[in-house]
Formats: structure tokens, C-alpha cells, sequence
């Protein structure tokens, strides 16, 4: 290091007791490839699969596609380090890995608000849906989500470019992230932990608002639906939506609105790897285990590669 410039940073990771490090490396390992696999099983139904070309799908395949890319820009790494005893990562590598899963986790509050703005159309606005929720609208949702995505991200993140390092390059994370970096740096960082928090508040507020909106419009017809039937299948069809939100915004919460989670560097390690790997785990199963048509695609799909390849 020479004038607060480094070229490496060392991540500490979760633990150095061997055998929990195996342990670990065994549960993320199992984790990702779950997540992999399920995110991307998702994202392929929905190109094969006909019944599932609707605005609901179109929106789930992204969110599939955001997961693999949020759960990638982290744990392979960690893998890595653990299974090479190699912490060492590259200032460029660093804040690429800053970039893609800040890009990826902001992007991914705002496309949860366009799914609840899909579920109220559909349940409040039945015979305008296809008018409304048209391809292009849907193309021009996506592409706003990662658009403020981007837009939220660059301040804090030209502010963390800007951050000197004097006397340790050593992260006490499994990852590179603002906090932890802002924790090791020489420079003055008011600025910049007011700015995380400011975006932080502004992104959870404003989609929370929108979904929690959303959803109060779409109880509020539901109850007024004459019989009990249409009133679960009504519910059904938001009931994946909704456990995702409470996932996501459960964990976000705790990290950047509890002052013990601020306090306690190991619980916020540990609620972020929630939130790299069990999370985008998860969210597969939720939606398929509570969708018939998805469950019904993937029957369709396995029958179909079976003749396949017995042809």
C-alpha cells in the first residue's frame, strides 16, 4: 500500500475453524447449486412452455435470472476461498463484485413491485388486463426496474470508488461490500454511510409502499367476491408474491434498519448469506410447489424429454 492505494483485499470469511469451514463449504455448495438449478429449470419453462407466456411468467423468469446472478456474484467465491484457503481478492474484482450484487438486489425491489402492480391489474382490473399488461408494457417495467436499479446505485458507488486505504486491506466479511469496506477505510466516510442509507430507505420505502398499496387494493376486491372459491384462487395466485416479499424485505430490513445488526459484524454476515444463498434457494420451490401451471410445465417437459429420448 502506498498512499492509500491497494491492489488486493483479503476476505476473512465466516469462520477459520476448519471443521466449520467444511460444513459451510458443504451447505453453500448444495445451496447454489439448488438455486442454479431451480432458478434456471424457471427461466427455461418459460421460453418452452406456452401456457406460461403471460405478463405473471414474464416477470418470474427475470426475478429467476436476477437470483442466479445475485447468488453468483458471491458464492462461487467464497467456495473458492474455502476449498483453496485463498482470501485474497483483487481491488477490481472487488468492486466489480460491489457492482453486480447491488445492481442485482436493487433491481430485484423494484421487479417485486412490478409483480404486485401485474397481481393488481389481474385481481382489480380483470378485463383490462391484456390491454394494460401488454408485451410492451411488460419490456418497458423490466427495463425501468434495472434502469432505477442503475440510477440508485452510481452515487454510492462512485463514493466507495473514492475510498482511501491506509492501514489494513482486510474485510471481515465472505464478500465484498460497503459496509465492510467502509469499515477498513482511512477516509472520511460520513458522506458515504449517509448516502448508503438515504438509498437504502428511498428504495426500501418506495417499493414497500407501492407493493403494501397494491396489495390493500387487491384484499380489498377479493372480500368483495361472492363466493369462497374465487376468493382462494384469487389468493393463490398472489401467495408466492407475497412469502418472496416478506423473504426479501424481512432480511433487508434487519441489516440496515437494526441497530444490534449494525453493532454485531457476525449477524450481519450471517443475514447476508440468508440473502446469497438460502433466499434465491428458496424462491424456486415457493413458486413452483404453490403454482399448478408451473408444476404442470415441468411434468409436460419431463414427458416430453423422455419420449425424447427414447425416439
Amino acid at each position: 500500500m502506498r498512499n492509500g492505494k491497494i491492489t488486493t483485499f483479503v476476505l476473512l470469511g465466516l469462520t477459520d475453524d476448519p471443521e466449520l469451514q467444511v460444513l459451510i463449504f458443504i451447505f453453500l455448495f448444495l445451496a447454489y447449486i439448488l438455486s442454479v438449478t431451480g432458478n434456471l429449470t424457471i427461466v427455461t419453462l418459460t421460453f418452452v412452455d406456452s401456457h406460461l407466456k403471460t405478463p405473471m411468467y414474464f416477470f418470474l423468469k427475470n426475478f429467476s435470472f436476477l437470483e442466479i446472478s445475485l447468488t453468483s456474484s458471491y458464492i462461487p467465491r467464497y467456495l473458492y476461498s474455502i476449498a483453496t484457503g485463498d482470501k485474497v481478492i483483487t481491488y477490481n474484482a472487488c468492486f466489480i463484485q460491489v457492482f453486480i450484487s447491488d445492481l442485482c438486489g436493487i433491481t430485484e425491489f423494484y421487479l417485486l413491485a412490478a409483480v404486485s402492480f401485474d397481481r393488481y391489474v389481474a385481481i382489480c382490473k380483470p378485463l383490462h388486463y391484456v390491454t394494460v399488461m401488454s408485451s410492451r408494457v411488460c419490456r418497458i417495467l423490466i427495463i425501468s426496474c434495472w434502469m432505477a436499479g442503475l440510477c440508485i446505485l452510481i452515487p454510492p458507488f462512485i463514493l466507495n470508488l473514492n475510498l482511501k486505504f491506509c492501514d489494513s486491506n482486510r474485510i471481515d466479511h465472505f464478500g465484498c461490500d460497503a459496509f465492510p469496506l467502509v469499515e477498513i477505510s482511512c477516509s472520511d466516510t460520513r458522506l458515504m454511510e449517509q448516502t448508503v442509507i438515504i438509498c437504502a430507505v428511498l428504495i426500501l420505502n418506495m417499493t414497500l409502499t407501492f407493493v403494501v398499496l397494491s396489495y390493500a387494493y387487491i384484499i380489498k376486491t377479493v372480500f368483495r367476491f361472492p363466493s369462497v372459491q374465487q376468493r382462494k384462487k384469487a389468493f393463490s395466485t398472489c401467495s408466492s408474491h407475497m412469502i418472496v416479499v416478506s423473504l426479501t424485505y424481512g432480511t433487508c430490513i434487519f441489516i440496515y434498519m437494526n441497530p444490534t445488526a449494525k453493532e454485531e459484524v457476525t449477524i450481519k454476515k450471517v443475514v447476508s448469506l440468508l440473502i446469497f444463498s438460502v433466499s434465491p434457494m428458496l424462491n424456486p420451490f415457493i413458486y413452483t410447489l404453490r403454482n399448478n401451471q408451473v408444476k404442470e410445465a415441468f411434468k409436460d417437459s419431463i414427458k416430453r424429454t423422455a419420449l425424447l429420448s427414447t425416439k
